[in-house]
């Protein structure tokens, strides 16, 4: 079995927030977690910070790319604002 790997940090959005799929746009304080599965794929969930719920950030999962580096850009979309959604992989 492939070890799972996950970054999580504490981001605080930008105007326009980040968009989600299940509840649309949500801002002020939120946790960005990105996880790179065994199947190769790179996902993005976000929450309100300290909440119980988790939202899948428009955009995920992404077929491949380096997750480590795709979360940094995630957080600093999410800074950002305007809808933010998950960040393109490299093709």
């Amino acid at each position: 079995m492939t070890a799972v790997h996950h970054w999580q940090d504490q981001v605080l959005a930008g105007p326009g927030g980040a968009m989600t799929d299940e509840v649309g746009v949500i801002t002020g304080p939120l946790t960005l977690r990105t996880t790179a599965g065994s199947d190769g794929k790179v996902r993005f969930e976000i929450q309100y910070t300290d909440a119980d719920e988790w939202y899948t950030l428009t955009g995920s999962p992404l077929p491949h790319g380096d997750p480590r580096a795709l979360h940094t850009a995630a957080l600093a979309a999410i800074r950002a604002g305007k809808g933010a959604e998950a960040p393109s992989a490299p093709a």
